[in-house]
């Protein structure tokens, strides 16, 4: 089964790359990485067929160029500079830095390594890629993009009627979406009359082609692999500091456009600590990704209170400050939050699989993570059981050890 390209524009992606990106290639552009593919869905197997016709589009994908149309469009996002969108004039993905093969428990096994700068780049459009090619090779895909436009439609209805009221969201479901044909149908008809529902609005995308295609927002700032490379992939730093190395080499980079934080990555205590006052004025606000919400949430409010209430500085006002949620959410778990948090600091949603891949069959539960820098183990330490990912056990334990005594010794703070 022969299938059309799913990526057809290197933009069709999530727009934390490039701001990643351009970071990467002004402050670590001789990094190197290695990416692991994990599917976390039980009883779930990737046929050979599949196999072949997720390597056939890698190798269309890798074929693309940035149009100047594309370049022009990246030249409009603020905080993105002129030497790096020269870089992706001449940038292509390198299949050569993709190994593609059958052997693994779910029948893919699926690895990329390569510069930083390159392998960065691959982890959206590969997990859009395997997506897509399971739904319409595993199941009768007409029958799917019916069921998926009949919950879509249902969706809108809670929003224009005020079932659901959940503020300002974004749609954040690139990488695990039903089909492209799905995504562009979901953001062209939540951005209608420019998104406003009610009490609800869509305010753009992750996804930079969809935002550019229909005139919203791009949105995102940063991922896990940021705090991890940065904090973990050079032998001369403490991991236990990833939060810090990695908040000084974003404001470096980005100064007071520094958007949100993602605080989960080697557990909430570390990044409290490291977001201290600096980087609680020049941060908008912190992102969400595992763990509960609510004590999520009513930690940071506190968080900014504690500075507030010393310095009575509106920089760390908690009103002013934002949370944005992402962790796997629907309507009603964001309706929730929102009634929850909305008087006292603002307030955000990041929806992705809901959004782009809800039919009567279970989404993929995929993820493509790094898993070394610069030829060491690099981890992710999620608040929530089963997000860790790493190759060496042995790591992981040490990270821990660092962690824990550097909470342990207020001193060395």
């Amino acid at each position: 089964m022969k299938l059309n390209p799913v990526i057809t524009s290197l933009l069709e992606t999530d727009l934390y790359k490039f701001s990643m990106g351009q970071a990467i290639y002004h402050q670590f552009p001789s990094y190197k990485t290695l990416w692991t593919f994990k599917c976390r869905n039980e009883g779930l197997r990737f046929t050979p067929e599949m196999v072949e016709e997720i390597k056939e589009q890698i190798k269309s994908y890798c074929n693309l160029r940035f149009s100047e149309e594309e370049l022009d469009y990246l030249r409009s996002i603020e905080w993105l500079h002129e030497d790096y969108i020269e870089h992706l004039r001449i940038w292509k993905p390198r299949y050569e830095d993709f190994e593609i093969g059958t052997d693994s428990e779910k029948g893919l096994s699926l690895e990329v390594s390569g510069t930083w700068l390159n392998t960065s780049m691959y982890e959206i459009p590969i997990l859009a890629i395997v997506n897509e090619v399971y739904f319409r090779m595993q199941f009768d895909y007409k029958e799917l993009f019916e069921q998926y436009k009949r919950k879509l439609s249902e969706k809108v209805n809670w929003l224009k009627d005020g079932t659901y009221n959940i503020g300002a969201f974004s749609e954040f479901g690139l990488r695990r979406r039903l089909s492209a044909e799905a995504q562009n149908l979901a953001v062209k008809t939540l951005t209608e009359t420019n998104g406003k529902y009610k009490d609800s609005f869509c305010v753009g995308t992750s996804n930079v082609y969809l935002a550019k295609k229909y005139c919203v927002k791009p949105a995102g700032t940063m991922a896990h692999e940021f705090v991890m490379c940065v904090g973990q992939g050079n032998p001369m730093y403490n991991p236990a500091y990833s939060n810090k190395f990695a908040m000084d080499a974003w404001t470096k980079e980005y100064g007071v456009l520094n958007g949100t934080y993602l605080t989960d990555t080697i557990g909430e205590d570390t990044a409290h600590r490291d977001m201290g006052y600096t980087y609680s004025c020049l941060f908008g606000g912190v992102r969400h990704d595992s763990g509960d919400p609510y004590e999520w949430g009513e930690r940071w409010i506190k968080h900014y209170e504690k500075y507030y209430d010393k310095y009575k500085d509106e920089r760390v006002n908690p009103k002013s400050k934002m949370l944005l949620f992402s962790d796997s959410l629907d309507f009603e778990r964001a309706s929730k939050l929102y009634a929850h948090f909305k008087d006292r600091i603002k307030v955000a949603f990041g929806i992705g699989t809901y959004i782009a891949n809800d039919t009567d069959v279970e989404a993929l539960n995929i993820v493509m993570k790094v898993t070394e820098c610069n030829g060491r183990p690099v981890a992710k330490l999620s608040n929530a059981t089963g997000k860790t990912m790493c190759k060496d056990n042995e790591y992981i334990e040490y990270l821990r050890k660092t962690i824990e005594w550097r909470l342990s010794h207020s001193s060395h703070k």
